[in-house]
């Protein structure tokens, strides 16, 4: 066919093996994307875990069609309306002092100018995140990136180090009942890290819930007892909140069950619902010395208005819709679903997550399953299912389930359908 020769001869492989769904998508809607030849796939991934809103959403529509008609890109250093009514938007739905904002593109981009905000603010360079951390591709954020893509690329920018992941399921650090000692672990942690340091520990950069480390969620005590550690060593605590951020957890923020309030905060992913949208948001004191410091971080869409607008449509549908409260009654209807098909199949291994960010872990013993989950992961797409699957070392097949925000009980009892009837046919 035509359209692969042009893949395999025109096309950059970006993702390692298998970069390429093996489907000619034409058009998506809903929970739903569409295929050249007919057939609907049900996306329980919104996209790349970005369109909260589902597909083609009719007021995000209606806002670019509005919006690229009147005003869509400026010179970097122009301001719009859009823009600065996001900014304020978003600062109203957080707690202080998380009031000044920063509008990009990108999660990576989002992270990287965090991350550059806190070097320069702090004036030390040395960043700490986690094992099994996603943070993006580009330089910082990938020195600070520890899942995948280290490997034949030289040298990562000096002054990065990994804690240890909690991993409840696979605990490395344990009590007396086999539980996961977080606490230990942690602590061993930071014992490694100022054995390393050089005394210019700049920041530490983590995730809620590690998504691409395979959907761990840190125990409740987890995060205040990292800030402390932030603290009594005078580096800035970024939270990255591109998956967890805006409602999808159940929360407007993942942070907020912790009870702690990061010195930066990035969004992207659900902020656009699928359109290039991020942001860095920090308070005044640390964007003064920021400022003061001469912070520079001048790109081509940098407030760009077109997608501004997009963001401030996306708050007003989370806000009418109440979709924090529907994504926390969707996610136990989803929990129970899956508990549900764990029961039938014993290579279900664990069920975690919050809100709709759910992991399903597959065989109990990592060197057990061959390749049962890839397998499975194939024969969901065949069904009519799109599903992510996580395979990192020491642990199972872990299914990332993120589906819409806007999907109903019945798009995820399709999808529970067919999970259930793929284990069954391979199992």
């Amino acid at each position: 066919m035509a359209f692969w020769t042009d893949v395999d001869r025109h096309l950059v492989r970006y993702a390692g093996p298998g970069t390429f769904t093996p489907e000619i998508i034409d058009r998506a809607a809903g929970s739903f994307v569409f295929t050249e030849d007919g057939r609907r796939i049900l996306d329980f991934t919104s996209g790349q875990m970005s369109a909260i809103l589902g597909h083609s959403h009719p007021e995000i529509v209606a806002t670019v069609q509005r919006q690229v008609g009147t005003l869509d890109h400026l010179f970097s250093g122009m301001l719009s309306r859009p823009v600065v009514d996001l900014a304020r938007r978003l600062a109203g739905t957080l707690p202080a002092p998380l009031e000044k904002v920063l509008l990009l593109t990108t999660g990576a981009e989002s992270n990287e100018a965090a991350i550059r905000m806190a070097k320069l603010v702090t004036g030390k360079h040395e960043i700490v995140s986690f094992a099994r951390s996603w943070h993006g591709m580009t330089q910082a954020a990938a020195s600070a990136t520890y899942s995948a893509g280290r490997k034949g690329y030289g040298p990562a920018a000096p002054g990065n180090f990994a804690i240890p992941a909690p991993n409840t399921y696979r605990p490395d650090f344990t009590t007396a009942d086999g539980e996961l000692d977080w606490q230990r672990q942690l602590d061993f942690g930071f014992d490694l890290i100022d054995a390393q340091s050089v005394g210019s520990l700049a920041a530490c950069v983590v995730e809620p819930i590690l998504s691409s480390g395979g959907i761990l969620e840190p125990p409740v005590g987890y995060f205040a007892a990292l800030h402390r550690k932030c603290r009594e060593r005078g580096m800035l605590l970024i939270l990255d909140e591109a998956q967890t951020g805006l409602c999808r957890t159940g929360n407007w923020y993942a942070f907020e069950r912790d009870g702690i309030v990061p010195d930066i905060l990035t969004l992207s992913k659900t902020l656009g619902a699928g359109l290039p949208l991020a942001a860095v948001i920090t308070s005044p004191e640390i964007e003064q010395e920021a400022h003061d410091r001469g912070f520079l971080f001048f790109t081509t869409h940098v407030a760009d208005p077109l997608v501004a607008a997009v963001g401030n449509t996306v708050l007003d549908v989370l806000i009418t819709d109440r979709l924090d409260e529907r994504a926390a009654k969707l996610g136990v209807f989803l929990r129970q679903g899956l508990a549900s098909i764990a029961e039938r199949h014993p290579v279900v291994g664990d069920i975690r997550g919050r809100g709709l960010l759910v992991g399903l872990e597959l065989a109990a013993d990592p060197q057990s399953s061959d390749q049962i989950d890839a397998r499975v992961t194939r024969r969901c797409l065949e069904l009519g299912l799109h599903m992510n699957i996580v395979q990192l070392p020491g642990m199972g097949g872990v299914f990332r389930i993120a589906p819409p925000l806007t999907a109903t009980e019945d798009e995820l009892s399709l999808g529970l359908e067919i999970l259930d009837k793929a284990l069954t046919e391979v199992g």
